[in-house]
């Protein structure tokens, strides 16, 4: 008896404790991530120099969060009840005055809070203050849930302190599976307890919290491929009348003509941009699909390099790839090495080799520079869309951060993966690997 009354108050205790850091974990998270998004739209717009409370009104909070901006000097809000007295001292001067990402949690009014603050170029700084109280609620109502089953232990003894734990670990580790799905990329993935009316709460607002989620997903998704489709039309116009213009420039002065070649410049890079985002809104959309035939590696990467510009790039075929057949989409494929010479150029100062081998059934593209190497933490986010590391920094007419996200993509739809390491060698430099499974 009193084995099992123990057992049912330890298993309550530990399920609540481990339920309130999953949910605090999860919202801290999605809070993060919102407040982000919404600081590089304010940023982005202080830039131009937006009104800045017609700005704060126009930001979505599908939350209820509460926004204020330090512009200049001055403190934004788009709330009259939450301005920046209802701020924590501790996190204005992190943000403001330490220039660095800070969160706090605390209680105003009797309310609990999250305020989430990044600093943004210039000085200024973005705060976001986001209610607590349906998460609170619902802890509250699971604390109820554990102690009726607590209780219920004490009165019916150890075989219903044992059936009354299952019940409550049950829906967690449903939680627990739901949540790596979600994280996994499926989105349509729900939570479901059953008839279990105490999580009931929890699941309808875990439940809201994804379908908010992937609305807003879906949507960027949307509106990314839309503008990009309706770009072609505007760009083929302008193409055309610069091959006209081009017709004539026999006629023109020094001055046209260098404005001409900056003009066809400049609408390459655009129309380049333009593509990546019709081919990232296919892999949004899931309907990209490859054109796959056999192909010897070793040839296909170097019919790609004899087709760049820049003039001759070595390339190093080991005696273990010299017959290496994958199955491959060319044009994907020929992308991918033209982005990654690419990016080698705009960003480590030049390719120094690349390289074909294979070994153990894959064969391996590398792709070395001769640059200063990509720091340890940003060796996965640079294949991120839009993303800038140290590495990446823009140089004059470089890219958008595009060109190594649709790596990553291209890569995955052949079946193999992509990463970064740095070169064996003195001089240093980054060394990019793209996988393939070998057909034989």
């Amino acid at each position: 008896m009193g084995g099992s009354l123990f057992l049912s108050a330890a298993v309550a205790f530990l399920s609540y404790g481990l339920t309130r850091r999953y949910l605090l974990s999860q919202r801290q998270t999605s809070a993060q991530r919102q407040a982000q998004v919404n600081a590089r739209l304010v940023g982005g717009a202080l830039r131009s120099d937006s009104d800045v409370p017609q700005l704060l009104s126009s930001l979505q909070s599908p939350a209820g969060s509460s926004t204020v901006v330090h512009h200049r000097g001055r403190w934004f809000a788009a709330s009259l009840e939450l301005g920046r007295d209802a701020l924590p001292e501790p996190l204005q001067e992190a943000v403001v005055e330490g220039r660095s990402r800070a969160r706090q949690r605390y209680v105003i009014e009797g309310a609990p809070r999250l305020a989430v603050g990044l600093p943004l170029p210039d000085g200024d700084a973005y705060f976001e203050v986001f209610p607590l109280h349906e998460l609170d609620r619902t802890l509250r109502t699971l604390r109820v849930a554990l102690t009726t089953a607590a209780a219920a232990a004490m009165v019916g003894a150890g075989g219903l302190g044992i059936w009354a734990s299952r019940r409550l670990l049950d829906p967690l580790a449903e939680i627990g599976a739901t949540a790596t799905t979600i994280a996994g990329g499926e989105l349509h993935a729900r939570l479901d307890v059953g008839n279990e009316l105490e999580l009931a709460a929890l699941a309808e607002s875990f439940n809201q919290m994804v379908a908010s989620l992937q609305a807003r997903i879906e949507r960027d998704a949307r509106f990314a491929s839309n503008v990009s489709h309706e770009l072609r039309s505007p760009l083929t116009a302008l193409r055309s009348a610069l091959q006209n213009m081009e017709t004539r420039r026999a006629s023109m002065d020094e001055r046209t003509a260098r404005s001409l070649d900056v003009l066809s410049r400049e609408l390459n890079r655009f129309e380049r941009l333009v593509q990546d985002l019709i081919e990232i809104s296919r892999f949004d959309a899931g309907v990209a699909e490859g054109s796959f035939e056999r192909v010897f590696l070793g040839e296909l990467v170097l019919h790609a390099v004899e087709s760049f510009p820049d003039g001759e790039v070595p390339v190093e075929v080991t005696a273990s790839a010299t017959d290496a057949v994958v199955d491959a989409d060319k044009r994907r494929l020929e992308q991918v090495i033209a982005n990654l010479v690419e990016n080698a150029n705009l960003h480590g100062g030049g390719v120094d080799r690349v390289r074909i081998e294979a070994s153990d059934g894959m064969a391996r593209i590398v792709v070395e520079d001769r640059g200063p190497g990509v720091p340890a933490e940003d060796r996965e986010r640079i294949f991120e869309r839009f993303y800038r590391g140290r590495y990446t920094s823009r140089p004059a007419g470089g890219g958008v951060g595009l060109g190594l996200a649709l790596v990553a993509e291209h890569v995955a739809l052949h079946g193999g993966r992509v990463w970064v390491e740095d070169r064996a060698t003195a001089d240093g430099g980054a060394r990019f690997v793209v996988e393939l499974p070998v057909v034989r």
